[in-house]
Protein backbone atom coordinates (compact mmCIF):
# COMPACT_ATOMS: atom_id res chain seq x y z
CA UNK A 1 0.00 0.00 0.00
CA UNK A 2 1.50 3.18 -0.96
CA UNK A 3 -0.07 6.85 -0.67
CA UNK A 4 1.42 9.53 -2.13
CA UNK A 5 1.25 13.16 -1.55
CA UNK A 6 -0.22 15.27 -4.20
CA UNK A 7 -0.95 18.78 -2.00
CA UNK A 8 0.08 19.12 1.30
CA UNK A 9 0.18 23.05 1.94
CA UNK A 10 -2.02 25.56 3.29
CA UNK A 11 -2.13 27.42 -0.02
CA UNK A 12 -0.85 27.40 -3.29
CA UNK A 13 1.16 29.65 -5.79
CA UNK A 14 4.15 28.22 -7.60
CA UNK A 15 4.50 24.35 -6.97
CA UNK A 16 2.35 24.47 -3.83
CA UNK A 17 -0.88 22.57 -3.81
CA UNK A 18 -3.74 21.97 -1.24
CA UNK A 19 -4.53 18.75 0.68
CA UNK A 20 -4.70 15.41 -1.41
CA UNK A 21 -3.42 12.11 -0.91
CA UNK A 22 -3.66 9.16 -3.87
CA UNK A 23 -3.68 6.19 -1.80
CA UNK A 24 -2.43 3.40 -4.35
CA UNK A 25 -3.89 4.32 -7.73
CA UNK A 26 -8.08 4.54 -7.00
CA UNK A 27 -8.20 6.55 -3.62
CA UNK A 28 -8.05 9.73 -2.93
CA UNK A 29 -8.03 11.49 1.08
CA UNK A 30 -9.17 14.94 0.66
CA UNK A 31 -9.09 16.31 -3.04
CA UNK A 32 -7.32 19.58 -2.70
CA UNK A 33 -5.69 21.05 -6.06
CA UNK A 34 -2.53 18.84 -6.04
CA UNK A 35 -5.19 16.55 -7.59
CA UNK A 36 -5.17 18.45 -10.55
CA UNK A 37 -1.54 17.43 -11.76
CA UNK A 38 -2.74 13.67 -12.47
CA UNK A 39 -2.84 12.56 -15.81
CA UNK A 40 -6.69 12.34 -17.72
CA UNK A 41 -5.90 8.39 -17.46
CA UNK A 42 -4.70 8.56 -13.66
CA UNK A 43 -7.79 10.50 -12.59
CA UNK A 44 -10.19 8.05 -14.65
CA UNK A 45 -9.04 5.16 -12.44
CA UNK A 46 -10.03 7.00 -9.02
CA UNK A 47 -12.81 5.13 -7.91
CA UNK A 48 -13.17 6.93 -3.80
CA UNK A 49 -12.68 9.75 -2.54
CA UNK A 50 -12.78 10.32 1.59
CA UNK A 51 -13.18 13.54 2.91
CA UNK A 52 -12.52 15.16 6.18
CA UNK A 53 -14.46 17.94 6.01
CA UNK A 54 -15.84 20.29 3.50
CA UNK A 55 -13.67 23.51 3.35
CA UNK A 56 -12.66 24.01 -0.26
CA UNK A 57 -9.01 23.65 -0.01
CA UNK A 58 -9.76 20.10 0.28
CA UNK A 59 -12.79 19.78 -2.51
CA UNK A 60 -11.93 22.00 -4.82
CA UNK A 61 -10.86 18.98 -7.35
CA UNK A 62 -14.07 17.09 -6.74
CA UNK A 63 -16.05 18.93 -9.52
CA UNK A 64 -13.42 18.95 -11.96
CA UNK A 65 -12.69 15.68 -11.92
CA UNK A 66 -16.08 14.06 -11.93
CA UNK A 67 -16.58 16.57 -15.07
CA UNK A 68 -13.24 15.34 -16.68
CA UNK A 69 -13.34 11.86 -16.22
CA UNK A 70 -17.47 10.91 -15.20
CA UNK A 71 -18.14 9.95 -19.08
CA UNK A 72 -15.06 7.59 -19.02
CA UNK A 73 -16.05 5.25 -16.23
CA UNK A 74 -18.37 2.45 -15.79
CA UNK A 75 -19.18 3.64 -12.23
CA UNK A 76 -19.84 6.29 -10.10
CA UNK A 77 -16.81 8.20 -8.47
CA UNK A 78 -18.20 7.52 -4.66
CA UNK A 79 -17.66 10.43 -1.63
CA UNK A 80 -17.55 9.30 1.23
CA UNK A 81 -17.86 11.94 4.31
CA UNK A 82 -19.37 12.49 7.51
CA UNK A 83 -23.45 13.27 6.62
CA UNK A 84 -23.10 16.76 7.42
CA UNK A 85 -19.88 17.64 5.14
CA UNK A 86 -22.00 15.15 2.43
CA UNK A 87 -25.11 17.48 3.45
CA UNK A 88 -22.39 20.64 3.04
CA UNK A 89 -21.76 19.62 -0.88
CA UNK A 90 -25.26 18.92 -1.66
CA UNK A 91 -26.16 22.49 -0.57
CA UNK A 92 -23.55 24.46 -1.73
CA UNK A 93 -21.54 22.56 -3.82
CA UNK A 94 -22.91 20.24 -6.53
CA UNK A 95 -26.45 22.49 -6.26
CA UNK A 96 -26.91 23.48 -9.93
CA UNK A 97 -25.46 26.96 -9.38
CA UNK A 98 -22.02 26.73 -8.23
CA UNK A 99 -21.58 23.64 -10.00
CA UNK A 100 -24.51 21.07 -11.36
CA UNK A 101 -25.38 17.84 -9.54
CA UNK A 102 -23.55 15.17 -10.66
CA UNK A 103 -25.52 12.64 -8.68
CA UNK A 104 -28.48 13.41 -11.12
CA UNK A 105 -26.20 13.26 -14.38
CA UNK A 106 -26.19 11.84 -17.16
CA UNK A 107 -29.79 10.45 -15.18
CA UNK A 108 -30.10 9.14 -11.40
CA UNK A 109 -29.56 5.40 -12.31
CA UNK A 110 -26.14 6.22 -13.89
CA UNK A 111 -24.93 8.72 -12.47
CA UNK A 112 -21.36 9.95 -12.35
CA UNK A 113 -21.39 10.71 -8.64
CA UNK A 114 -22.76 9.14 -5.83
CA UNK A 115 -22.06 10.12 -1.55
CA UNK A 116 -21.86 7.35 1.03
CA UNK A 117 -21.91 8.72 4.55
CA UNK A 118 -19.09 7.51 7.39
CA UNK A 119 -19.88 7.28 11.03
CA UNK A 120 -16.70 8.01 13.56
CA UNK A 121 -14.47 4.95 14.56
CA UNK A 122 -16.65 3.32 12.03
CA UNK A 123 -14.25 1.04 9.47
CA UNK A 124 -15.01 1.49 5.78
CA UNK A 125 -12.91 -1.57 4.03
CA UNK A 126 -11.84 -0.78 0.55
CA UNK A 127 -9.81 -3.40 -1.76
CA UNK A 128 -8.56 -4.81 1.84
CA UNK A 129 -7.53 -1.20 2.58
CA UNK A 130 -8.98 -0.11 5.87
CA UNK A 131 -10.03 3.70 6.69
CA UNK A 132 -11.74 4.96 9.82
CA UNK A 133 -12.57 7.87 10.96
CA UNK A 134 -10.86 9.73 13.89
CA UNK A 135 -12.12 12.76 15.61
CA UNK A 136 -11.28 16.13 14.72
CA UNK A 137 -12.14 19.95 16.25
CA UNK A 138 -12.42 22.32 13.59
CA UNK A 139 -15.04 25.14 12.59
CA UNK A 140 -16.81 22.98 10.03
CA UNK A 141 -17.82 19.25 11.00
CA UNK A 142 -14.55 17.40 10.32
CA UNK A 143 -13.05 14.12 11.13
CA UNK A 144 -9.41 12.47 10.41
CA UNK A 145 -8.55 9.33 8.91
CA UNK A 146 -6.78 6.31 9.91
CA UNK A 147 -5.24 4.08 7.02
CA UNK A 148 -4.42 0.78 8.20
CA UNK A 149 -2.47 -2.01 5.96
CA UNK A 150 -2.56 -5.05 8.08
CA UNK A 151 1.10 -4.26 8.82
CA UNK A 152 1.51 -0.38 9.60
CA UNK A 153 -1.35 2.26 10.42
CA UNK A 154 -0.88 5.54 9.34
CA UNK A 155 -3.29 8.79 10.76
CA UNK A 156 -4.06 11.65 8.78
CA UNK A 157 -5.42 14.46 11.77
CA UNK A 158 -7.28 16.67 8.77
CA UNK A 159 -7.54 20.00 10.06
CA UNK A 160 -8.23 20.44 13.74
CA UNK A 161 -7.01 22.10 16.69
CA UNK A 162 -6.50 20.86 20.07
CA UNK A 163 -8.33 17.96 20.40
CA UNK A 164 -7.96 15.27 23.48
CA UNK A 165 -10.22 12.68 21.40
CA UNK A 166 -7.77 11.94 18.97
CA UNK A 167 -5.16 11.04 21.02
CA UNK A 168 -7.09 8.39 23.32
CA UNK A 169 -8.05 6.44 19.60
CA UNK A 170 -4.43 7.23 18.45
CA UNK A 171 -2.85 5.39 21.41
CA UNK A 172 -4.88 2.64 21.02
CA UNK A 173 -3.37 1.94 17.46
CA UNK A 174 -0.86 -0.97 17.94
CA UNK A 175 0.68 -0.99 14.56
CA UNK A 176 0.81 2.48 14.23
CA UNK A 177 3.98 3.74 12.19
CA UNK A 178 2.99 7.26 11.02
CA UNK A 179 1.18 10.39 11.73
CA UNK A 180 0.84 13.63 9.16
CA UNK A 181 -0.61 16.41 11.61
CA UNK A 182 -1.45 19.80 10.50
CA UNK A 183 0.26 22.90 11.93
CA UNK A 184 -1.07 26.13 9.54
CA UNK A 185 0.18 29.16 11.18
CA UNK A 186 2.97 30.49 13.04
CA UNK A 187 3.32 31.43 16.70
CA UNK A 188 2.82 34.55 15.91
CA UNK A 189 -0.44 33.81 14.76
CA UNK A 190 -1.59 31.87 17.81
CA UNK A 191 -4.78 34.08 18.30
CA UNK A 192 -5.79 33.45 14.44
CA UNK A 193 -5.31 29.90 14.80
CA UNK A 194 -7.23 29.29 18.32
CA UNK A 195 -10.03 31.25 16.38
CA UNK A 196 -9.64 29.50 13.32
CA UNK A 197 -9.27 26.00 15.11
CA UNK A 198 -5.49 25.45 13.60
CA UNK A 199 -2.45 25.00 15.37
CA UNK A 200 0.43 26.36 15.50
CA UNK A 201 4.13 25.02 16.73
CA UNK A 202 3.35 25.25 20.68
CA UNK A 203 -0.06 24.31 20.26
CA UNK A 204 0.83 21.13 18.08
CA UNK A 205 3.77 20.52 21.14
CA UNK A 206 1.20 20.53 23.58
CA UNK A 207 -0.92 17.87 21.14
CA UNK A 208 2.20 15.28 20.56
CA UNK A 209 2.77 15.29 24.45
CA UNK A 210 -0.39 13.60 24.74
CA UNK A 211 1.07 10.59 21.72
CA UNK A 212 1.95 7.64 23.69
CA UNK A 213 3.21 5.58 20.57
CA UNK A 214 6.08 5.98 18.83
CA UNK A 215 5.76 6.92 14.72
CA UNK A 216 7.35 9.28 11.99
CA UNK A 217 5.44 12.80 12.27
CA UNK A 218 4.78 14.73 9.26
CA UNK A 219 3.29 18.51 8.91
CA UNK A 220 0.89 18.89 6.72
CA UNK A 221 -0.71 22.55 5.53
CA UNK A 222 2.43 24.85 6.13
CA UNK A 223 0.91 28.43 5.62
CA UNK A 224 2.21 29.77 2.28
CA UNK A 225 5.27 32.74 2.91
CA UNK A 226 5.72 31.08 6.66
CA UNK A 227 6.86 27.17 6.32
CA UNK A 228 10.32 27.47 7.38
CA UNK A 229 9.48 29.60 10.16
CA UNK A 230 6.94 27.52 11.35
CA UNK A 231 9.00 24.66 11.01
CA UNK A 232 11.97 26.34 13.13
CA UNK A 233 9.08 27.06 15.73
CA UNK A 234 8.28 23.17 15.18
CA UNK A 235 12.08 22.50 15.94
CA UNK A 236 12.10 24.71 18.85
CA UNK A 237 8.93 23.77 20.66
CA UNK A 238 8.37 20.05 19.23
CA UNK A 239 11.95 18.50 18.56
CA UNK A 240 12.00 16.00 20.71
CA UNK A 241 9.07 14.29 18.45
CA UNK A 242 11.32 14.89 15.09
CA UNK A 243 8.85 15.83 12.91
CA UNK A 244 9.36 16.52 9.26
CA UNK A 245 7.56 18.61 6.79
CA UNK A 246 5.17 16.81 4.71
CA UNK A 247 6.16 17.31 1.03
CA UNK A 248 4.48 17.10 -2.66
CA UNK A 249 4.93 13.92 -4.26
CA UNK A 250 6.67 11.80 -0.97
CA UNK A 251 5.68 8.61 -0.97
CA UNK A 252 4.82 6.90 2.07
CA UNK A 253 4.38 2.72 2.34
CA UNK A 254 2.07 1.09 4.94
Amino acid sequence: MKLRILGCSGGIGGSLRTTSMLLDHDVLIDAGTGVGDLSIEELSRIDHVFLTHSHLDHVASIPFLVDSVGWMRDKPLTVYAIEPTLEILRQHLFNWKLWPDFTQIPEPAKAFLRYKAVALGETVTVGGRKLTPMPANHVVPAVGYRIDSGSASLVFTGDTTTNDALWVEVNKIDNLRYLIIETAFCNREKDLAVASKHLCPSLLADELRKLKRKADIYITHLKPGEAELTMREIQESAGAWQPRMLENNQTIEL
